[in-house]
């Protein structure tokens, strides 16, 4: 026996400390494999966990390394007919690729064979009783045998291979009656032509290929489209970064991006997957950032449409976040690693698309089950009808093996199988576009029943850091002075100022006085940032819903009000929700003062402020106990329990870890729209999947009694067949968004991004005159 291959440099060891690895599966056709590779798996010992991904064909098996080795799960998957090897991004690519030209090819073969048969098969119907001679029709059946043998036995490779290998394993897929069905039509049609019979059915057995490669193709086609999301995110990061050695100091320069040149001799080229927190890596003008950091020194603009969908230019500076992935744009900037290997903010998006595409709602759990039911049932109810027309109703052998073929090539479940994964892997894509990712096995089909969706208020309905809240009441001049003096500050307030005007460079010889304020020459006078007491101002008085910081530059001052600012479409976002048949309500932890400004503004008459964990969780009770689908949105730790308390959840992308955990789905960007648009995609995903489903079921209903009865010959059999696997993936193409009203939205978030808080300014209420 052979010793199982060493993949140990594959296994990674989780949170929980078991051994985990991903493996690629080669020779999965059909929703029914499914069952076959987990139940395999689990059967093992030392398996715990394992979870077939029907999109990129990926098994994650989590395991005992103590009680099995990675060589001998993947040595249980050959016994029973797949291939398996550890999964590598850009050899399960090439492979996919190399099956889809497959099938390509294999499809051209078909269709150019199955349309020259029909052209004879047509000849061959229009002569029946006229002139044409049994020689001219034996000939062109001959001519068809020609054609549809050769082509029959290259274009059905995908078929019959599947099929064989199940046999072997004693199990039936559902390649097995597809298999049989061309098999019989094809033996069945050499028989007729050699014995002079008017009739062969060469046409039927190379449609029947022929549709349900286009079919396959299409189904191919669909997913790779859905898998490239997480592959592209994958390839991101890139693969080196300029790493500064250690003891390296700043180079100097990088504060006002020039200079970066300057450095080459402290900065080592390191691969990124080296990388661990807590270096400091050298980011230049139009490189692609490598991990996630936080910005030492230097401002520019960073491209982050890989990772919130914005297009626009992000402007950051010292202090900021930056993500891997995203395109630094004119400024070089150091960074420190925040998030190293595979924890950053993008491997995490790649991680959640790929728990999209292997979960499974109450729909494809039903539809699983039948198919794996099917098959079986498939191949009793075309022998039962052979049977019963040959001894009960008096047909001949022949007849009754034509009706029996029939059954069989009609009942394949095909569409069943296909119904909803189907839709489900479109819905992964449009969740991906819309900045959004599945966390949960039946969040698809819970966020599709939501009709009550409740809000947090502080990082939900509001942007987590605070802003300027006044920013287009201050002069422009006074408010970019006061941006660069809050650049040489690390208080929290001067921090929101600094974030008005990101890329403009900091005051040199700014002074900070720690409690204070921070104070630096400019022009011909003195400027402050602080207090009160410090710029030598008079306050106003206190602001209930703001904290405030001052701006003083000779006689001119401002005052500058810091507050959570709500998410620039929350208005039209909450507008829709109620439009779309949903209640809305907000559940804050915040001071009820804070909330009411809030909830006025948002349009929302039921809201509560100053609630503990235990209280949102009994609001959502008696909420779902009136039998209400609540959505919970929120970010903090306290939401968390609610999150887990709502029949759905939807948390923000830098939510804490804790919350991301219990929410169904997070969402990236600033903005609130997708939101709007999980709702939509998942009403119009259920929607799909049960016309899917009813679909499938009715053709079932309608096309098995036709079969028995003996009215459908083996053509029409293939035909409806295959047109019925064809409908049920055309209808799930259809959910390629979640709906104009939601597109609009998402479209508008794209258009806006990265646009200045402040826009021109009417004069300072605020603002002494000048002197």
């Amino acid at each position: 026996m052979a010793a199982s291959p060493d993949y140990s440099h594959f296994v990674k060891t989780d949170a929980e400390g078991r051994s985990r690895i991903d493996l690629a599966i080669d020779g999965i056709t059909c929703a029914a494999c499914l069952g076959d590779i987990e139940t395999a798996m689990k059967r093992l010992p030392g398996v715990m966990t394992a979870r077939l991904n029907l999109t990129s064909h990926r098994l994650a098996v989590s395991f005992d390394a103590g009680k099995i080795e990675a060589g001998g799960l993947t040595g249980a998957l050959e016994a029973i007919g797949y291939r398996a090897y550890p999964y590598e991004q850009r050899k399960v690519e090439a492979d996919e690729a190399a099956r889809f030209y497959l099938l390509l090819k294999c499809l051209g073969v078909a269709a150019f064979a199955a349309m020259n048969v029909m052209l004879l098969s047509i000849s061959v119907w229009s002569g029946e009783g006229s002139s044409m001679s049994p020689e001219t029709r034996d000939f062109f059946h001959f001519l068809s045998a020609l054609i549809a043998l050769p082509a029959a036995a290259y274009a059905g490779q995908p078929f019959y291979v599947s099929a064989l290998t199940s046999l072997r394993q004693g199990r039936v897929n559902m390649d097995v009656p597809i298999t049989i069905g061309v098999t019989l039509a094809l033996a069945l049609s050499v028989y007729e032509t050699w014995s002079h019979a008017p009739q062969a059915y060469f046409d039927s057995a190379i449609m029947l290929l022929a549709f349900l490669l286009a079919g396959r193709v299409m189904d191919q086609a669909m997913r790779r489209k859905t898998r490239a999301a997480a592959g592209n995110l994958a390839a991101l990061k890139g693969e080196n970064a300029l790493r500064f050695a250690s003891g390296a100091q700043e180079p100097p320069g990088t504060q006002e991006s020039p200079g970066a040149q300057e450095t080459e001799d402290n900065l080592v080229l390191t691969p990124v997957a080296a990388l661990v927190e807590g270096d400091r890596v050298l980011v230049r003008a139009g490189e692609r950032i490598p991990a996630d950091g936080a910005i030492e020194s230097g401002a520019s603009s960073v491209d982050e449409s890989a990772i919130t969908g914005e297009t626009l230019g992000k402007p950051v500076g010292v202090g900021d976040n930056v993500y891997a992935g995203s395109i630094n744009g004119d400024g070089a900037l150091k960074l420190r690693v925040t998030a190293a290997g595979n924890a950053a903010l993008i491997d995490e998006a790649a991680r959640l698309i790929d728990a999209a595409g292997a979960a499974r709602s109450g729909y494809v759990r039903l539809a699983d089950r039948a198919s794996q039911l099917y098959a079986p049932i498939v191949h009793l109810a075309a022998l039962a009808s052979g049977l019963t027309w040959y001894f009960f109703l008096g047909a001949g052998v022949h007849h009754a093996l034509v009706i029996g073929i029939s059954v069989l090539i009609i009942t394949c479940p095909c569409a069943l199988a296909l119904a909803v994964p189907a839709v489900q892997a479109m819905a992964s894509g449009a969740f991906f576009r819309a900045g959004l990712f599945l966390n949960d096995a039946t969040g698809l089909e819970k966020l599709g029943e939501i009709d009550t969706v409740i809000f947090d208020k502080t990082g939900t309905l509001t942007l987590p850091e605070p802003r300027v809240a006044n920013a287009s009441e201050i002069p422009p001049d006074l408010l970019d002075l006061a941006a660069r003096l809050a650049h040489s500050s690390s208080h929290p307030l001067a921090r929101a100022v600094a974030r008005s005007a990101r890329t403009a460079p900091p005051l040199p010889d700014a002074r900070e006085t720690p409690g204070m304020g921070v104070a630096a020459p400019f022009g011909q006078a003195e400027a402050w940032l602080g207090s009160a007491a410090f710029c030598e101002v008079e306050s106003p008085g206190p602001d209930a819903d703001a904290s405030a910081i001052f701006i003083r530059h000779g006689a001119r001052w401002a005052r500058l009000l810091i507050r959570q600012t709500l998410r620039p479409d929350a208005a039209k976002v909450l507008a829709h929700l109620r439009e779309s048949g949903c209640k809305i309500a907000i559940l804050s932890g915040d001071r009820p003062e804070a909330v009411a400004p809030i909830a006025r503004e948002l349009a929302v008459e039921s809201w509560s402020g100053a609630l503990k964990p235990a209280d949102k969780i009994a609001f959502i009770g008696e909420r779902a106990a009136e039998g209400e689908k609540i959505l919970m949105v929120g970010d903090g730790l306290n939401d968390a329990p609610a999150l887990a308390a709502a029949y759905a959840s939807i948390s923000p992308i830098d939510a804490v870890h804790l919350t991301q955990t219990q929410a169904d789905a997070v969402f990236l960007g600033d903005r609130l729209a997708p939101v709007a648009a999980a709702i939509a995609i998942a009403r119009r995903a259920r929607g799909l999947m049960r016309q899917n489903l009813f679909f499938a079921a009715g053709y079932n209903v309608v096309a098995v009694p036709f079969a028995m009865s003996g009215h459908a010959t083996p053509l029409f059999a293939a035909l409806a067949m295959s047109a019925s696997s064809i409908v049920v993936t055309l209808n799930a193409l259809r959910l390629r968004g979640p709906g104009k009203a939601v597109t609009l939205l998402l479209r508008e978030q794209k258009a806006t991004a990265g646009e200045p808080a402040r826009r021109a300014a009417p004069p300072n209420p605020v603002a002494a005159p000048s002197a």
